[in-house]
């Protein structure tokens, strides 16, 4: 059995990863109307990732003993300043996401739910891959980004990046 606040918690991640895919696929179409097609696809690789990891919750829960309860996820932002605005809120939002994983390992902590505890190692790490990306996507589009071939070179770049299922999902869906 889950503790109440660590299910309610685990829950409430479960929107967030789900907001975080809506706004990610925001960022995505954004980026194909301004006819960067490798940025909306890394873009929309996150968009896939986000919803692994909000699956990835939901079975936890039902794993656990837990009951899922699906909350509403709130409309994400469709208009963007530029290229640069979208990879300064990106950072922003992993860090976001980055303090709601700590909570809950928190909460699970202090219930003494060292299943969950084990089963966060994993978020906490892909964390610290997803932040990495974040900070090294703006600084890359801060050092070239302002000179049309240096944009196009990165994007391009974008392009490059493929969606695999999250090994962790594709376990437990036996794919």
């Amino acid at each position: 059995m889950l503790a109440k606040k660590v299910e309610k918690l685990l829950n409430e991640q479960i929107v967030a990863e789900m907001y975080s895919a809506n706004l990610y696929l925001s960022m995505s179409a954004w980026f194909s109307d301004k006819s960067l097609d490798g940025y909306a696809n890394w873009f929309y690789v996150q968009y896939k990732e986000e919803m692994d990891h909000a699956l990835i919750i939901y079975n936890y829960i039902n794993n656990a003993g837990g009951v899922v309860k699906m909350g509403a996820v709130d409309a994400p932002p469709v208009d963007f300043k530029d290229t640069g605005d979208i990879l300064e809120q990106t950072i922003a939002h992993e860090e976001l996401v980055t303090s709601l994983i700590y909570a809950i390992n928190s909460a699970a902590t202090e219930a003494g739910d060292y299943k969950t505890i084990q089963f966060l190692d994993w978020f906490v790490k892909e964390q610290v891959e997803e932040e990495d990306n974040a900070s090294t996507n703006l600084g890359r589009y801060k050092l070239f980004g302002a000179d049309p071939r240096g944009l196009l070179t990165l994007d391009q770049e974008m392009a490059a990046r493929t969606y695999s299922q999250t090994p962790e999902l594709a376990a437990i869906e036996g794919a």
